[in-house]
């Protein structure tokens, strides 16, 4: 599976280089305005996984994803909506306690399904919510605080509908923990 992430993260790397057309890209917002910036009715051209790989800035993610086994199940047909943490924001958690998570398959699971939603939810109905329930079960708090999105009083959303085939993407600078249970 890690050979398939990786041909694709190459492949996803080499269109970057060579020129692709700038239709081609992923839109984003500005997080301040919200306003949406693709067309929802048109699809994206490739799934959650590619679409983050091609950024360039989501390598920890992906380590992720392969460690628990999900890059499958976000290549899926979906819809799914990813509060994705930037390599940025998985630098912000000590360096023992990333390794040890990224070493528990169980634990691992259920921080990455707490940053997806179930469905296409464009930025438009963030803003109009004070919580979403994620795939792991438990609620994500959602506030906009100075025009901006944020995520559980700790994580700020930095772009916003970044479109996939079977979802959106929002871009977040923190990672989000479940709750303890």
């Amino acid at each position: 599976m890690m050979r398939s992430v990786l041909a694709g993260l190459a492949l996803v790397s080499l269109a970057a280089c060579g020129g692709a057309p700038a239709d081609d890209a992923a839109a984003t917002t500005d997080s301040t305005t919200m306003a949406p910036a693709v067309d929802s009715a048109t699809p994206a051209p490739v799934d959650i996984v590619e679409t983050a790989l091609g950024a360039g800035s989501f390598a920890t993610l992906a380590q992720a994803l392969t460690a628990a086994g999900l890059v499958e199940t976000l290549k899926g047909p979906g819809p799914f909506t990813v509060f994705a943490p930037t390599d940025d924001a998985f630098a912000k958690i000590p360096p023992a306690d990333l390794q040890a998570l990224l070493a528990d398959k169980e634990a691992l699971t259920k921080v990455l399904t707490y940053h997806v939603v179930a469905g296409n939810v464009p930025s438009t109905q963030v803003v109009g919510m004070t919580s979403a329930t994620s795939v792991e079960g438990s609620a994500i708090t959602i506030a906009v605080v100075d025009g901006k999105v944020v995520l559980n009083g700790s994580s700020n959303v930095i772009k916003t509908d970044v479109a996939a085939s079977n979802g959106v993407i929002h871009v977040i600078d923190a990672v989000i923990m479940p709750p303890k249970q």
